[in-house]
């Protein structure tokens, strides 16, 4: 029985991001306490009324009163309090995401591998359900297409993939995304709707999510024609759900300003580097 394979899981993408995040935080309060002044707030409630009394050791039991008006003292005290209670809470929630990450990663690996488990001839009985990112980017990658035909009298360059593409810039992108391991297409025809078909000059696939983002790269910016078509373009890709930002990739020249290998890496490392 045939069916698609399991949807990649974006959970430990989710938690790894939360987890940076309460580290950062994490790191700021404990910063803030260290800095913080000796002593503890109490705070006394009863009904509408608010009293609010600093202990400077736990054997205070009564505390020195802080007057509404001073609202400096009051702002450090509770401030600090409230960052102590906080810091507590982060710690708690760390702890949980190291453990379910480390035990999560090792589930989906096992599950990935279990296809491969078994030997290469009998891989072809088998419809699995997932597979490991090598074996789907071979996959990917082993998808026939055939792209737009290159211009006989035009220059023509050929990358490191060896794929040969249309301009410079194209060649610098081609060769960052091969340097950096990132599966990618030249050309490969794109079915925005039943009567419109484009070719986006790369299709690359993210190899940690097995997201698919379009690249195209508009090198002549400053060609009225050639900008009113990439304007188009544009427009064609959101109406068929493709967005700026999102799996959509514009980076763009001029004759003056041209595209630079930095900002090639930048892309890349934004798009394609994270898991």
């Amino acid at each position: 029985m045939k069916h698609k394979l399991l949807s990649q899981s974006t959970i430990i993408e989710a938690a790894e991001i939360r987890y940076k995040q309460l580290k950062e935080f994490e790191e700021k309060l404990r910063n803030a306490l260290e800095k913080a002044p000796h002593g503890k707030i109490h705070i006394v409630s009863s009904g509408r009324r608010v009293q609010y009394y600093l202990r400077r050791s736990p054997q205070d039991k009564s505390g020195q009163y802080i007057s509404m008006s001073d609202s400096t003292k009051l702002h450090i005290f509770l401030q600090k309090s409230y960052n102590e209670k906080t810091l507590k809470s982060i710690e708690e929630e760390l702890s949980i995401l190291e453990k379910f990450l480390n035990v999560y990663r090792d589930r989906q690996q096992f599950l990935k591998q279990i296809y491969e488990s078994f030997p290469l001839k009998s891989q072809s009985y088998i419809s699995p359900i997932d597979l490991t990112d090598e074996k789907f980017i071979k996959k990917w990658l082993d998808q026939p297409y055939k792209g737009k035909p290159l211009p006989e009298d035009g220059p023509v360059y050929t990358s490191d993939n060896g794929d040969r593409v249309r301009s410079k810039s194209e060649l610098n992108i081609a060769n960052a995304l091969y340097k950096n391991r990132i599966p990618y297409k030249y050309e490969c025809p794109l079915i925005l709707d039943k009567y419109v078909v484009i070719y986006p000059d790369f299709t690359v696939l993210n190899p940690h999510t097995r997201k698919i983002y379009y690249w195209e790269h508009r090198g002549m910016m400053d060609d009225r024609d050639y900008a009113r078509h990439s304007v188009k373009r544009i427009k064609d890709y959101q109406e068929a759900g493709i967005f700026l930002g999102d799996t959509l990739i514009i980076t763009e020249e001029t004759a003056t300003i041209p595209l630079g290998t930095d900002e090639i890496n930048r892309v890349i490392e934004a798009f394609f580097m994270n898991k």
